[in-house]
């Protein structure tokens, strides 16, 4: 670069050698006269003189050839900067809002910082590098030369651009911005149009996002003289994807093993890229296990390995399997799990009959609600165990063929029925909670998970009792005395009644057959009366046995009371007959024998006789 002070230092010099010349001159001319006198005539001398005036006359050119030589400097300078020429300079600061070059010229330039911003506002640029910049139109501030990089990079990037066009060859790209429609990217300096329908082989929701990357489009329409420069991302992408179809289905065929890459997942699978050929992985061919969505196995990008399973070469579909590069582990899934072995696993589902254990990848077993613990009264298997548990089971039955696995918790812990007679003997009195009422009797818990049955039989020796909601309610402690226990059926039968003396057994002992009795009519039915004939103790007087003397009926009504004659007894079914008439028979049989009788002194006379029979009469 030139400035001031070089101009100064030249034009000193300058004058200094024309200075060192006049002062030599004289020497000269003397020196020129006397040859000319010794060898040559006036004529001869007269041509001397001009030769002296032509050395004079050079002070004054000498200065005009130092202004000429400045102004055709500077001529040049500009020349070099002219609108239609590239130039290289160097940066030498940045500013707030510009970029000051050094261009070579008199003059530095400056140019616009936004020119030389990347896609996240940088400056591509710092002092010291080298840049192609084209001079400007206008005026920049305090005498700078406007400059403009964006122009000098677009008439490299033409050239450039029309070569890629015209040889139908990629060119590299950086995104730039989103825009309507698409998006707007830089190729060297130019700014092109890529459509949002030539970004890819699939629509992209998330265009913002592609912003600062760089990609290789191709120019799919060009026109210099409006600077307009359409591409397409998509067009390239169709001829890699039709390329690497190509070489896929030379190797595809139902069996191969291929690797690929997985593009999309869906709720049924997930679709893997072969090489320009997409096939579909269905999700119950990604795991010999159980999945809830192929992402628990796969996610997008992810490069697997395939086996080909199915290919329709007429509708171009490709059905993929991943588990079938494993064996298939129920294949010996019987000998690895025997019945009786003790096995841990993961808890997958939790349904309400039981729970889904995972032993290992592609086996499963169930726990049955029933299997899970020996109490009864569990009333789902989430109160028990939950998805991801880790629980400990026994194997309790295996079928192959159906992939089934039958699992039991129970089983290990001792199982409390099978010391309940010691615990717990027959006969002995237990005290427990009333857990539930059902219309057949009432559950009692004696202890954690062994429940007892109070029949509706067993409630009451005396009342008929219809309901155990009449006797007991949910929630109270009561006392029952164990009556059976069957630990096979977990069945335990108690009693309530029993802790009261059996008044059957009471009557039955202090009655006999032909025992006339007090009793009071209960209910009527057709073939008979049931009788109260003690406190809880009923008996039935047949219709045939409710006559008088002379055989006519007698009608029997609720309530009403009558001697009866014990006729029939049955400890073991607790069954009394009765009989009205056979009380008649009997005082007719009194009757006879008294008449029978000899009259004494110390007996009644007939005439008495009869007055006892009437009065008697009377008073029944």
């Amino acid at each position: 670069m030139f400035d001031e002070t070089t101009f100064t230092e030249t034009a000193n010099e300058t004058t200094s050698n024309t200075t060192v010349a006049t002062e030599a001159e004289p020497v000269t001319a003397a020196a020129n006269h006397a040859e000319a006198g010794e060898h040559a005539d006036a004529g001869e001398h007269a041509e001397a003189a001009p030769a002296h005036t032509s050395a004079t006359e050079e002070k004054p050119a000498t200065g005009e050839d130092f202004a000429s030589a400045l102004e055709t400097f500077t001529t040049e300078s500009e020349e070099a900067v002219s609108e239609d020429r590239v130039i290289k300079g160097t940066v030498l600061k940045l500013t707030g809002t510009h970029v000051v070059v050094d261009i070579g010229a008199k003059s530095e330039g400056m140019l616009a910082l936004s020119e030389v911003l990347d896609h996240e506002g940088k400056p591509k640029f710092k002092p010291g590098d080298e840049i192609d910049v084209m001079r400007d139109k206008g005026e920049a501030e305090e005498g700078y030369i406007h400059l403009s990089h964006q122009k000098a990079q677009r008439i490299h990037a033409w050239e450039e651009i029309e070569k890629a066009h015209h040889e139908k060859k990629p060119i590299k790209a950086v995104v730039i911005d989103r825009i309507k429609g698409g998006l707007t990217v830089d190729i060297m300096g130019a700014h092109a149009f890529l459509p949002g329908s030539q970004v890819d082989l699939r629509p992209i929701r998330n265009l913002d996002g592609m912003k600062g990357q760089t990609i290789e489009v191709a120019i799919i329409k060009l026109n210099k003289k409006r600077g307009n420069i359409v591409v397409s991302r998509k067009e390239l992408l169709e001829g890699e994807q039709q390329e690497k179809r190509s070489k896929t289905l030379e190797h595809l065929e139902e069996g191969s093993v291929l690797t690929g890459v997985v593009k999309n997942l869906t709720e049924y699978g997930a679709f893997v890229d072969l090489g320009g050929l997409d096939g579909l992985l269905h999700i119950t061919d990604m795991s010999w296990g159980r999945l809830t969505h192929p992402k628990d196995l796969v996610n997008v990008g992810d490069q697997i390995q395939v086996k080909v399973l199915k290919y329709d070469k007429e509708k171009q579909r490709v059905s993929l399997g991943f588990k079938q590069l494993t064996p298939d582990p129920w294949l010996d899934a019987e000998a690895r799990y025997p019945v009786g072995a003790h096995v841990s696993g993961r808890v997958i589902s939790v349904t309400d009959y039981g729970a889904f254990v995972e032993l290992e990848q592609g086996i499963e077993g169930l726990v049955h609600v029933s299997e899970m613990t020996w109490s009864k009264r569990m009333k789902h298997p989430s109160k028990l165990v939950n998805v991801g548990d880790h629980v400990e089971c026994v194997v309790l039955n295996v079928n192959p063929a159906e992939r089934r696995i039958s699992l039991g918790m129970r089983q290990l812990a001792a199982n409390p029925w099978d010391s309940l007679h010691e615990k717990f003997p027959v006969g002995m009195t237990v005290e427990g909670r009333v857990r539930n009422l059902t219309d057949f009797g009432a559950f009692i818990e004696i202890e954690d998970g062994i429940d007892g049955l109070v029949h509706v039989s067993n409630l009451s020796w005396t009342k008929r009792v219809k309901h155990p909601s009449e006797v007991l309610k949910k929630g109270d402690r009561v006392k029952a005395v164990v009556l059976a226990i069957e630990p096979d059926k977990r069945r335990l039968s108690l009693g309530v009644k029993q802790l009261q003396p059996d008044i059957w057994e009471t009557f039955f002992a202090s009655h006999h057959i032909g025992d006339v009795v007090r009793g009071k009519v209960l209910r009527v039915a057709a073939f008979g009366a049931f009788v109260e004939i003690s406190e809880g103790v009923e008996g039935l007087c047949h219709k045939s046995e409710a006559t008088d003397e002379s055989g006519q009926p007698i009608h029997l009504e609720p309530g009403l009371e009558h001697d009866f004659k014990i006729i029939k007894m049955s400890p073991e079914e607790k069954k009394v007959g009765l009989s009205i008439r056979a009380v008649g028979e009997e005082a007719s049989r009194s009757e006879v024998e008294a008449y029978k009788q000899p009259v004494s002194s110390t007996s009644s006379t007939i005439g008495e006789l009869i007055s006892w029979k009437r009065a008697s009469n009377e008073g029944n």
